[in-house]
């Protein structure tokens, strides 16, 4: 690759960086780099593949506004470039001990504008013959997709506008000088630089250490806490044809261990929480089977538990460890200091479902239609 001069240079593969691409390359020269042979390696590729309805979010974070909005264009997306998705319907499931908390998220995300029905036992039982539980919530928006495929399809349509991507590409540093950045990058064995003006960090896991090399003032890069969350696959006829979730953990820190059937019908339940230091960590605990079997239980009780199986793992890129309160995403921006930049930090869940409103928000801001774009309400 020789120098070039790009209108962005957007850095990281996965589901928000690619969306990004997509939308900015309709109208400017984008160059899109990924550290890794392939797109979506990461935290993109290693998910439950859940369009989430945005029922559990605080009122006015951007997990709630770009999950909401993204749920709407990803289903658009979906439907007019043929990615294989199924809407069909999460249920959230309480024990007697629980209703309170269930009645309290109802409330919660309704008044958020979000569709749920109340189910009864009876209810849920002619619904879901094999899940018990004293009540449950239905939330017939929150659907599967393809991650995989979609972005694929989000490769294609950025291609077409133009941009270029450079795979087994990586940032070196990043020099914000009047006129643009200028970025020295690595791809095998050479080195190049080139300049851009306007440097965007889509970058998962790494974005605090990509935000470093561009030399992000450290009070502005919030501390990453790497969250391994491990699924079990269920070998058999899956019991359920809804996606079955209990209440989620109160800090938010994780939904809880829940049932999702992907889109060949294959049950698999997951993720469990489990911090750690290491990106490059993705074993799954084979010790782990018991725990998920307990939780598993509550409301799935009749299951044939020799068919539960180890499956894969993947690393959220949390702002908070299990004692804190669950936060929001993070993002840091400017056009005024130094070039633009906008820093993407602790986009996990439901970072698939945001994908298109993030990058519809970016486009927004760039373009100076909306101030208030990337911030929360």
């Amino acid at each position: 690759m020789h120098d070039h001069d790009f209108d962005t240079v957007i850095i990281g593969a996965g589901v928000v960086g690619l969306a990004t691409a997509y939308y900015l390359s309709q109208q400017q020269s984008v160059l899109l780099i990924e550290q890794h042979p392939h797109m979506g390696e990461e935290t993109s590729s290693r998910n439950s593949e859940v369009i989430h309805a945005g029922i559990y979010y605080p009122h006015a974070s951007l997990k709630q506004r770009w999950c909401l909005r993204g749920k709407q264009l990803l289903y658009e997306f979906c439907r007019r470039y043929k990615v294989p998705f199924h809407a069909l319907g999460k249920l959230i499931v309480a024990q007697p001990d629980q209703m309170d908390q269930l009645q309290a998220l109802y409330n919660h995300g309704t008044a958020t504008g979000v569709e749920l029905q109340e189910l009864n036992q009876q209810q849920l039982q002619q619904l879901e013959p094999c899940v018990s539980a004293q009540a449950a919530l239905l939330s017939p928006t929150t659907g599967i997709v393809d991650s995989h495929t979609f972005m694929q399809r989000l490769e294609a349509l950025a291609l077409q506008q133009q941009a270029h991507i450079q795979y087994r590409c990586r940032l070196i540093e990043a020099n914000a000088q009047q006129q643009g950045w200028t970025l020295r990058l690595q791809s095998g064995e050479q080195s190049f630089t080139l300049r851009s003006r306007v440097l965007i960090n889509c970058a998962g896991l790494h974005a605090q250490k990509v935000a470093q090399r561009c030399q992000l003032s450290s009070e502005r890069i919030p501390t990453l806490y790497p969250c391994r969350g491990q699924y079990f696959r269920y070998h058999g006829h899956s019991p359920v044809s809804h996606l079955v979730y209990p209440l989620p953990d109160a800090n938010l820190t994780g939904l809880g261990i829940h049932a999702t059937v992907d889109l060949s019908g294959q049950l698999k339940f997951g993720p469990d929480v489990n911090y750690q230091s290491d990106l490059d960590d993705y074993r799954v605990d084979l010790t782990a089977k018991q725990q998920f079997v307990s939780a598993i239980k509550r409301y799935l009780p009749t299951l044939d538990w020799s068919r539960l199986q180890p499956d894969y793992s993947g690393i959220r890129p949390k702002l908070s460890d299990a004692t804190m309160p669950g936060k929001d995403f993070q993002v840091e921006f400017s056009r005024t200091d130094c070039p633009a930049f906008v820093h993407l930090f602790g986009i996990e869940s439901p970072g698939l479902t945001a994908s298109l409103a993030i990058a519809e928000s970016i486009t927004d801001w760039l373009q100076g239609s909306n101030e208030q774009a990337l911030l929360a309400n």
